[in-house]
């Protein structure tokens, strides 16, 4: 087990190190904890449950040493930021300025080192579930997700005030000679870098991302 502290969000190969000039990143395939909901991530229980459901799983596999129960492989580290993965109904555009957020579809996430294996995960929602009645650790699942090629964007503000970022990123991806790829299995994608209880609107740091292909 190494005595060095690791902080995913220092590592330039996994995409957190984004700026508000847009670029192209392609990314690796990520474990990451998963919970799937619908509806307005201000006003829905569902999404408040789902983020401190993936706190609690992610904190419970940081802390297994603490347990006496070190996972092989286990390194120290810092737990990852909050991330969603976000789609409309309808066919809606999500980077149109008048959305109805209880139409919404979500996955929120959280990105886990690679010794998580579905063994240690189990145990972390054992541990979890024991301590936190008001939880269904059932919601969550543990996935490989691989994103591949995308444009990103650090948007700085308010979440209400993204559109005009999202039109930035969507501008600067067609100019690279690329097209915008969302679909079914490839999705709007968010980084929250800041904690919004703790920031001001006007400064919390979000990274967008879109997938994308090469233009025909």
């Amino acid at each position: 087990m190494s005595n060095q502290k690791i902080d995913f969000k220092k590592d330039p190969k996994v995409g957190y190190r984004a700026t508000v000039k847009p670029a192209i990143i392609e990314l690796s395939a990520s474990r990451f904890i998963m919970v799937d909901g619908k509806g307005n991530p201000n006003t829905s229980l569902a999404y408040q449950q789902a983020v401190e459901l993936l706190y609690a799983l992610s904190y419970a596999i940081k802390m297994s040493p603490k347990r006496d129960d070190v996972p092989e492989g286990y390194f120290d580290y810092v737990v990852a930021p909050l991330e969603g993965l976000w789609w409309l109904e309808n066919d809606e555009k999500i980077t149109d300025n008048v959305i109805n957020k209880n139409q919404f579809n979500w996955t929120a996430m959280m990105r886990q080192p690679d010794f998580v294996t579905s063994e240690v995960f189990e145990r972390a929602l054992s541990v979890v579930s024991q301590k936190k009645s008001n939880l269904d650790t059932s919601q969550a699942h543990l996935a490989t997700f691989s994103e591949g090629l995308c444009g990103q964007v650090l948007h700085i503000g308010s979440y209400d005030d993204e559109p005009e970022t999202i039109l930035r990123l969507d501008a600067f991806i067609k100019a690279s000679g690329y097209t915008v790829d969302i679909s079914s299995t490839r999705k709007h994608h968010e980084i929250y870098l800041s904690d919004p209880r703790r920031t001001a609107s006007e400064k919390l740091k979000t990274i967008i991302r879109h997938p994308i292909k090469e233009a025909d």
